[in-house]
């Protein structure tokens, strides 16, 4: 039994040696666990903290580009706007176009008229004029057969040629129609006529 002791003695000795041990070994593993969280965590921070800038890069291109599609959108608008303020001007100086096309066009279709009447007065007083002019020389012509019938002792069925009747126009000149119509002398008792249409003297009622 005296031995006891001393067994018990070694038996903590060697207890406590490997206790000892396997505390040695946990706090190498406790050790290295802990290296292990540190260096997770500086891995951790690394990886929160790298992308920070990458992030704001990211965000600063976005705001650019948005800035830049802003300014793009308001230089469309206002394209658009002067392109509608140009088609309205287009518009309005096509309209004053028209009406001043019109306004000529009427114009010009009064200045036709216009000219188609005076032309028609000037014909019509210049067929009166001729009429009138004709119509005196059928008076003369007529005036100068009975004076060569009286003078000559004719009866009123005698035919008169202008040859008869020359010497009693001034200058020997026998009358001639200003439209260019043809006279016909007829007996001493028919008035002479012309060929033209409403040179005529009136007959006696």
């Amino acid at each position: 039994m005296k031995y006891l002791p001393w067994l018990l003695i070694v038996a903590l000795v060697v207890g406590a040696g490997m206790l000892y041990s396997s505390n040695q070994k946990k706090d190498a593993v406790l050790g290295q666990v802990q290296a292990e969280l540190e260096q997770a965590r500086v891995v951790s921070s690394e990886t929160n903290q790298a992308p920070a800038p990458v992030a704001n890069e990211e965000l600063t291109r976005l705001r650019t580009e948005n800035q830049d599609l802003l300014r793009l959108r308001n230089e469309v608008r206002k394209l658009r706007e002067e392109n509608q303020q140009l088609n309205r001007q287009a518009q309005t100086a096509q309209a004053q176009v028209q009406t001043a096309q019109a306004q000529a066009e009427a114009t010009r279709s009064s200045a036709a008229q216009a000219l188609a009447q005076a032309q028609q007065l000037e014909t019509t007083s210049r067929m009166q004029q001729q009429a009138a002019a004709c119509i005196n020389n059928l008076r003369q012509i007529d005036g100068a057969k009975q004076q060569w019938a009286l003078e000559q002792k004719k009866t009123a069925e005698s035919p008169v040629t202008p040859r008869d009747i020359f010497p009693y126009f001034r200058n020997n000149t026998f009358p001639t129609c200003p439209a260019g119509g043809i006279y016909t002398l007829n007996i001493v008792a028919a008035l002479p006529t012309c060929s033209v249409p409403g040179h005529a003297l009136p007959k006696a009622p």
